[in-house]
């Protein structure tokens, strides 16, 4: 949608975001992994990040609304807002009303709501995660990942390194080959503490992943998670000691692979190849 032809009169209209979560005494609950984010530069950043906004953007955790606003001021076609904490419902309450039909609210557990059958395609993801279960929600929105356009997420900085990060690297593990596996991944900008209220302890990053048409090397996904889950949970021990109990060294060097090798000396395809020897 052509963010020229959108009237946003009535949500520039709506006081600052700050204002109205003091009015309603709406605090950050750290049990449900809150930080809320006002600056609306920042967030209309983040929403710009995503590029088209045209068809399905789905918002997890959108709490007051900064994201949300800032999605709907870029331009957003249409918003779906997932949120478990009740109450956002009523924070968000006016900007449902300026929004109209562009944006709808959600309320449920991201963990178990399907987005990919969310909207119509094209569809995407933007969204402040809940840092307790980031993690979680990225593998889960990976084994669907043909269903979006692309994934415009913040995550604490050590996950983004983890996320993007090379063989080699220290960073480098089961999250990285996930990712590489089905998507193109890349840091866009960090945000610091001072941003968010309450701040949080570390820096955060958004980071944009734009899922492939196909995985890079065939394989099967549940396979692939299980190799990945053993050679990392022990990443300082050989392979031939992690993966013992799916075959070990055998299995290794039926893949034509070092069983001395370490688990973050191997690339995305090598992890591949034991996935395939796993059927």
């Amino acid at each position: 949608m052509d963010e020229n032809r959108v009237d946003n009169s009535a949500i520039e209209a709506l006081p600052p975001l700050k204002d109205l979560v003091a009015s309603l005494d709406m605090r950050a609950r750290k049990s449900l992994g809150q930080n809320f984010l006002f600056d609306l530069n920042l967030t209309r950043r983040i929403a710009r990040s995503a590029a088209s906004l045209n068809g399905t953007t789905i918002e997890v955790g959108p709490g007051p609304g900064g994201l949300t606003r800032a999605l709907l001021l870029e331009g957003a076609e249409n918003v779906i807002a997932v949120e478990k904490d009740f109450r956002a419902a009523t924070v968000l309450d006016s900007l449902l009303t300026a929004a109209g039909d562009r944006l709808r609210l959600v309320q449920g557990d991201a963990l178990k709501t399907p987005l990919w059958e969310m909207g119509s395609a094209p569809r995407r993801i933007v969204a402040n995660l809940p840092y307790n279960i980031a993690t979680t929600l990225l593998i889960q929105w990976l084994g669907q990942a043909q269903a979006f356009e692309s994934m415009t997420l913040m995550f604490q900085r050590e996950v983004a390194e983890r996320i993007t990060a090379q063989p080699g690297s220290s960073a480098y593990g089961r999250l990285s080959i996930l990712t590489g596996w089905i998507a193109d991944a890349a840091i866009l900008f960090d945000i610091p503490p001072d941003a968010f209220v309450p701040a949080p302890k570390v820096t955060s990053s958004v980071v944009q992943i734009r899922p492939l048409a196909a995985p890079r090397f065939e394989c099967d996904r549940k396979a692939l998670e299980e190799v990945t889950r053993l050679a990392f949970g022990q990443r300082r021990k050989m392979l031939r000691v992690s993966l013992k109990p799916i075959g070990g060294e055998a299995m290794l060097e039926a893949a034509g692979i070092d069983p001395q090798c370490r688990p973050q000396d191997l690339d995305i395809g090598a992890f591949c190849k034991l996935a395939r020897g796993l059927g």
